[in-house]
This record gives structure tokens, sequence and C-alpha cells, in this order.
């Protein structure tokens, strides 16, 4: 199919190409040669159908190459909206910046569950106003009704879940989730890892931490998810100057200003499946404005 619709596009495109036979709206992308036109019949391979067409100009010459994106494919729009789920253990404030990024359309998924250690936090209490469903993990004796590792991960497939997401979470997320989802569980931690991360360090604790330690800069890091507390490859990082006359609560709030806007731009450019593996593992975010610039 694709070489049938290459000649029978490339036939008319040129210095003097003509499109008469065809119905189309021509678009030209402000940051690349790129040319999209909603093309219908009397174009053989896409008769009784319709598709986007994308025809490129190489090196200046009269050639070009096509790609046939349908209706669900990879350009954003057609992009299949993502499903998220989000672990927490307290008020939850990224859990609330991401889901009012996925309701104002600055994110590119939907939050379909709420994973939380406890059901009586911030955060769940949030989930269940906004209508979305809370599942209790681990089970413990202060939350009998909690699921086991094998049960939250079946619950997840039945969601058909493509992305977890911990935010302020503070178990250790279970290998029996991490092998179910390879390199698919971020987590957002307040410190510029590997400084002050671990077992220990969460919250109150890293600040306070940050500032005896008389380190002039702190900030949020988002990373991958591995079998230990804040070891996973990190993805993205924004710095935080540190006040000399800063005390835990004053650095806390600035950071965290900073985490918010942080894990929604990851978490859409998640969405967006604008992640890029380098083949040393480390993993880059590749911009939607220039495809060839990462951060």
């Amino acid at each position: 199919m694709e070489a049938a619709l290459n000649q029978a596009l490339l036939s008319g495109f040129g210095s003097k190409p003509s499109l008469s036979s065809t119905r189309s709206c021509i678009l030209l992308h402000k940051h690349h040669t790129w040319v999209s036109f909603r093309a219908w019949s009397p174009l053989p391979c896409l008769k009784g159908s319709s598709k986007t067409v994308w025809l490129r100009c190489v090196n200046g010459e009269e050639r070009a190459q096509a790609a046939v994106l349908d209706l669900e494919g990879s350009e954003k729009g057609k992009l299949r909206r993502k499903k998220l789920v989000v672990f927490v253990s307290g008020g939850g404030s990224n859990f609330r910046a991401i889901h009012e990024g996925c309701v104002q359309g600055s994110v590119h998924g939907d939050i379909v569950a709420l994973v939380t250690n406890k059901s009586g936090c911030g955060g769940a209490e949030y989930a269940r106003g906004s209508n979305i469903p809370v599942i209790l993990f681990p089970r413990t004796k202060e939350e009998p009704e909690g699921l086991s590792p094998a049960d939250l991960v079946a619950a997840l497939r039945e969601l058909e879940v493509d992305f977890v997401l911990l935010a302020g979470y503070l178990k250790l997320i279970p290998i029996e989730l991490i092998q179910a989802y390879p390199r698919s569980i971020l987590n957002i931690h307040p410190s510029l890892l590997p400084a002050f991360g671990g077992k220990g360090y969460y919250g109150m604790n890293v600040h306070k931490a940050v500032i005896a330690s008389g380190a002039r800069y702190s900030g949020p890091t988002v990373h991958f998810v591995d079998e230990h507390y804040d070891t996973g490859r990190i993805l993205a990082q924004r710095v935080v100057p540190v006040s000399v006359t800063d005390n835990a609560e004053e650095l806390a709030a600035r950071v965290l200003h900073e985490e918010h806007q942080l894990y929604v731009e990851v978490t859409n450019a998640l969405c967006e499946e604008r992640i890029i593996w380098r083949e040393d593992g480390v993993p880059l975010i590749q911009s939607r404005e220039n495809p060839k610039k990462f951060s």
C-alpha cells in the first residue's frame, strides 16, 4: 500500500504539483518542511477511506517521502490518550496537578485510578471527589481491604493502565509491579538525586538534610523506578537555589512549586511517547518542537 501511495502522490509532487482531483486542506508546519492534507478518493490506494498524508521535501530536491497516519496514528491529537494510575500516601498535591493537566489538556492522558496505602489521606479524598476509583495497597492490619501485589497487578491490567506515577507514595514498590511495567513507572523526589535519596529520605526529612549539609542548590528529580528507593534512571531535574536564610518549610515550598510543573511536563512527554532511551540506558525527553533536540 505504501508503494502505491507514494507513486500516486509523487506523480503530482514537483515544480508543478496538481491536486485538482483531490479535495485537500493544506497546512505548512512552521518548524519543518512538512505539508499535510486530508486526501479523499480518487487516489486508488485510499479509495473508500480517509487518511492523513505527510509529504516532506528532501534536501531541496523535487522528490518526497510519504507516510500514512490513520486516525489513531502517531501524530499528537491522533495518539491514543494514555491511561495513568497515581500512587500517593498523603495530600497528593502532585497527583492533583497531574489530574488538572489531564482535565485541562496539558497532559495527553487520563487518571483511571488512585492507589494509596492510607484510605483517609488527602489524595484519596480528592480522588473520590473527582470520581476516580481508589485502590488500597498493600494489605495491612490497618488496611485489611488492601490488595496483594499479584492482585494489584491484575487490577491495573484490567484497567489497561499504560503508566504508573508515584507522587509521595512512601512504600517500596513490589517487584511484581516493576516486572509488569518495565520502563513505565515514574517517581518524583524532592532533591537532586542521587543526593539526599534512599530509605528515610522523604518529605521534610529531605529538606532538613539539604539545609544541614550546606548545599547551595536543591530541586525535584523525576526518575524511573526500580526495586530500590530512589536509584532508578534519572529522567528530568529542576534546579532550585537554597538561600542561606532558608528553613526546611521555605525550601520545601519552593521545591514543591517546581515539582508540580516538572511532573506535569514529564508526564505529558511520557503520554506523547517522547521518551527516548539512549544506547547506554539513559532516558531522554525529545522536544515536541524539534525532534532532534533532547533534554
